[in-house]
């Protein structure tokens, strides 16, 4: 596999438990940017003579061909509808003519295409390099060839183990699991035994779900946010999450006097410090700032709130904090406490690990009720919904992309990556394949907030050049030779490894807060 170490505080990040006192200095990151800059930044492809990792590139072109050749009657459970699985299964026929393909060594010769058939070039009018469809064609050749057997044959047992499950056959299903239990390990040397493990444990888990008719997650938030504050250091993804919003939060708030932040899920708020001091070191003075923190544990918004009004203090600044032990579809606007002539601004950092909302349809009317200046989006560019099948499909290509991300610079003994795999990814991966689902979950979920946003009172606010340059500087602290690409397009900044976007961010404002 690839070769390199990206340096972590091994023993330092990994005994950090949430809530640990921590200031500006600590959080480690530039401040948002207050004065506009003479000219663009220019956003440069950072990896254009790299080399693309095998795993997630293998991952690609197969779950690609395997949408294109699945059989319209293998459809998921989830739905209601009702599929006779021996037929579709008996025999494994339907396994043979579709994951043949996938067996090791032998490449199909197809083109990468998205959903509306557009070549996969994720770039944009500055600059930023094209991959042809031919060099794709004959990278992924070359990589195939150098993924070691082991590695190809766990990932195509896992594929037929989810076609498989997408037909009902659950007991197949389990049979596959147990003997993929017995190959892969989470600490296994390759990324693609880790991947492997960790997505038949959570398809194990979604078979005796099924069994049981269990759905319900149990939630440590202790680990996750201890996890949360590694991934923060090991990476830039969640950096960029925070100092892009931060960003355009701070433009809307621009000779504001009184300002409210409305964060939906704000864990241990370790995005606002970089907020409060710029707001602190404005030439007219700092703001009256408020703060509606939301979240599932009530003992952590309070503890999160005192630390937040302790460098609010520090800072010379008034701060009142607000926690809401709720989910924010849960609630109705008068819970909310909103303020004649406040500036409110909504940050949501979207994410798998738990569901921090509730109904999205509810979360939707919410927010045009409170009418916020603007609202910050982060979402992962992986869809939530539909069939078991389609949500296996992208979560396995995205997910194999995060973990090739990290094991190309952290070893495979490394504690924080295994912390960070462990906690976050494979808890988003459970959430994904074992609870998540429309029947699962008695809802649907949007496939893209973006484009409902759109489609409702607001409208979208492209993101500034400052954002621009705050993204790079964050970017800049890893160095090129780390793979990671920052791209601007259509009002949005989206942040991936190698060739595949992972987050992007865009900025909201309602029509009727105009």
């Amino acid at each position: 596999m690839m070769k390199g170490a990206y340096e972590v505080v091994h023993g330092a990040l990994d005994m950090i438990q949430p809530h640990e006192t921590w200031d500006f200095a600590s959080v480690g990151f530039p401040a948002p940017i207050s004065n506009p800059f003479p000219k663009p930044a220019v956003i440069e492809n950072r990896c254009l003579n790299l080399e693309r990792n095998e795993l997630s590139e293998w991952v690609e072109h197969v779950t690609k061909q395997l949408i294109d050749d699945l059989p319209d009657i293998a459809t998921d459970h989830d739905e209601s509808l009702q599929t006779d699985a021996t037929t579709v299964y008996g025999g494994n026929d339907i396994v043979s003519s579709l994951l043949g393909e996938f067996r090791p060594k032998k490449y199909m010769r197809r083109s990468y295409f998205d959903g509306n058939g557009e070549e996969l070039q994720w770039s944009h009018e500055l600059g930023v390099h094209q991959t042809n469809i031919s060099e794709k064609e004959g990278s992924t050749r070359s990589s195939m060839s150098r993924i070691d057997e082991n590695g190809l044959s766990l990932i195509t047992l896992l594929l037929e183990c989810a076609v498989a499950i997408s037909v009902d056959n659950l007991g197949e299903a389990h049979r596959m699991l147990l003997e993929l239990t017995q190959m892969a390990s989470p600490y296994g040397p390759s990324c693609a035994e880790r991947v492997v493990a960790y997505f038949s444990k959570a398809m194990g888990s979604r078979v005796i779900n099924s069994w049981l008719g269990i759905c319900s997650p149990l939630i440590n938030h202790k680990s996750i946010h201890g996890a949360f504050q590694v991934f923060n250091n090991a990476s830039p993804f969640v950096k960029f999450a925070h100092f892009t919003s931060n960003q355009s939060i701070l433009e809307a708030f621009h000779r504001r006097d009184r300002v409210h932040v409305i964060d939906l899920d704000i864990m241990q708020g370790l995005q606002w410090p970089a907020l409060f001091h710029i707001l602190a070191t404005r030439i007219d003075g700092p703001p009256q700032v408020r703060m509606t923190g939301m979240g599932t544990s009530m003992e952590l918004l309070v503890e999160t709130g005192r630390q937040l009004s302790n460098f609010a203090k520090r800072l010379g600044m008034s701060f009142e904090f607000h926690p809401i032990a709720k989910k924010f579809g849960e609630i109705d606007a008068s819970m909310v406490p909103l303020r004649r002539g406040e500036t409110v601004a909504v940050h949501w950092l979207q994410h798998t690990l738990y569901d921090a909302t509730g109904p999205d349809w509810k979360t939707l009317r919410l927010l045009e009720a409170l009418a916020p200046r603007v609202i910050t989006l982060v979402e992962q560019d992986i869809s939530h919904g539909g069939s078991f099948l389609d949500r296996f499909v992208g979560s396995l290509h995205y997910y194999s992309t995060l973990f090739d991300s990290l094991g190309a610079y952290l070893p495979c003994d490394d504690p924080g990556r295994h912390r960070i795999e462990h906690c976050l990814l494979y808890r988003e991966i459970n959430n994904i394949l074992a609870i998540g689902g429309p029947a699962r979950s008695g809802e649907d979920k949007f496939r893209h907030w973006r484009s409902e946003l759109a489609r409702s009172s607001f409208m979208q606010v492209p993101m500034s050049g400052n954002s621009m340059a705050q993204a790079q500087l964050i970017l800049n602290m890893f160095p090129p030779a780390h793979g990671y690409n920052l791209v601007q397009g259509e009002g949005t900044l989206r942040l991936g490894w190698k060739d595949t976007s992972l987050f992007t961010a865009s900025a909201w404002t309602s029509r009727a807060s105009r």
